[in-house]
């Protein structure tokens, strides 16, 4: 079976709210071995509620809706949800009683508006809401001659979940198929997209029975396996198999095979050999420092660094002579090997990173654009420079969470 999830609110279509019920609901229907296929988001208009509604339950075999069961003009998704079936919907005087008392309890006047809260549909179960005034309700119907499960839930987080997990999941169980879902990640780093693809679409296609998503963020290039069986063992053990053949294949590139970020995995290996770090940071602005220095216990290998933006803090800070700057620009393979070794040599740690760039929007030249990054890495034995040309901002450049492209 699969799910779609409907929410209903013209706020979730501003930047200043987000949906995020749907996260939750979507780890508690895997949990059920329910595959959400579709999630939507809608405002408070009438006619665009009834055509999602009829949309969904062509398509998913269980529609949950969150959000729109309030007493207010704009809480509208009883009324569509009914409107798209073609059921007429009848007032529950319990709910009205239970509402009057609740208002009076507070010395409050009840408003008619409120009333509208108890509307069910025809043949919908009501679902007691014991955190709020809205209750939900569940329908088991028919849509086009197949099976359809319909559970209207509550906006407020704190009414929503409580409502899903304590009587539309054991429904669900009742009606569902009983499957386990398996999920795994490969992440990687300094490849592209399209040659993570090539390389590995021909292991992933040949397992029909495992969804795969391949995704490019924050500068890495993440491989999604999930899998649903009967037993979690059986899908378990597909996730395993596809995920060891893509590992093995693109080796070079995984960090992390086990849902780890790059900085973790970085700590991990530090911590395991006894060697320390420091950062001289131009065009990232101390954002490798912020996301290294993110992660618990990160001072036990990760000693400081600084952020030399001016040609003088590069001078003064990670000793980068005047004379190199002048010659070869403050963006270059020079510049960033004598800044990771300056620091290495002023902090005194065993390895150390140099990093310097064109973040833009301006600054660039015809030899040098926008994009243009130097990155070297520097220990006892020598000093490794590399040349990288990305797309992106200065969040990108340090690899943090943005729609990135290497």
């Amino acid at each position: 079976m699969i799910a779609e999830i409907i929410a209903v609110g013209s706020e979730m279509l501003t930047p200043y709210r987000q949906d995020t019920n749907s996260l939750a609901l979507t780890a508690e229907l895997n949990k059920l071995g329910v595959t959400v296929a579709f999630k939507t988001i809608l405002g408070d208009t009438f006619q665009h509620l009834v055509d999602a509604v009829k949309i969904a339950l062509t398509r998913a075999d269980i529609v949950l809706f969150s959000g729109g069961l309030g007493p207010t003009e704009d809480d509208l998704t009883r009324e569509a949800v009914a409107s798209a079936l073609g059921l007429s919907m009848t007032r529950n005087e319990t709910v009205v009683e239970a509402l009057r008392q609740r208002f009076a309890k507070r010395g409050l006047v009840i408003q008619e508006i409120n009333f509208k809260q108890a509307d069910v549909i025809d043949g919908a179960k009501l679902l007691p809401n014991a955190n709020g005034t809205a209750p939900g309700q569940w329908l088991a119907t028919e849509y086009e001659g197949k099976p359809r499960y319909i559970a209207l839930l509550p906006g407020p987080p704190k009414e929503l979940l409580p409502m899903f997990v304590e009587q539309v999941r054991p429904r669900l169980q009742q009606v569902i198929p009983r499957l386990h879902i398996a999920y795994r990640w490969l992440r990687m780093a300094v490849v592209p997209e399209s040659e993570v693809d090539a390389r590995t679409s021909p292991i992933y296609l040949s397992y029909p029975d495992v969804s795969t998503t391949i995704l490019s963020t924050g500068g890495e290039i993440q491989l999604h396996f999930q899998c649903a069986k009967p037993t979690l063992e059986e899908a378990q053990e597909r996730v395993d198999e596809v995920l060891s053949r893509c590992e093995h294949e693109m080796m070079d590139y995984v960090f992390s095979a086990d849902g780890e970020s790059l900085e973790q995995v970085v700590l991990l290996m530090l911590g395991m050999r006894n060697l320390t770090l420091s950062t001289a940071e131009s065009c990232t602005g101390g954002l490798i420092a912020e996301r290294l220095t993110a992660i618990s216990g990160s001072s036990r290998s990760f000693l400081g660094g600084a952020v030399v933006y001016s040609d003088e803090l590069k001078t003064l800070f990670a000793d980068v002579p005047k004379e190199m700057i002048q010659q070869h620009g403050a963006v270059s393979d020079p510049v960033a090997r004598a800044m990771a070794e300056g620091i290495r040599a002023r902090i005194g740690s065993d390895l150390a990173i140099g990093v310097t760039g064109i973040a833009g929007p301006g600054g660039a030249t015809l030899n040098k654009p926008v994009g243009r990054v130097y990155i070297a890495l520097a220990d006892a034995d020598g000093t490794q420079v590399r040349e990288l040309n990305l797309s992106g901002d200065r969040d990108a450049f340090a690899g943090l969470p943005r729609n990135t492209r290497w």
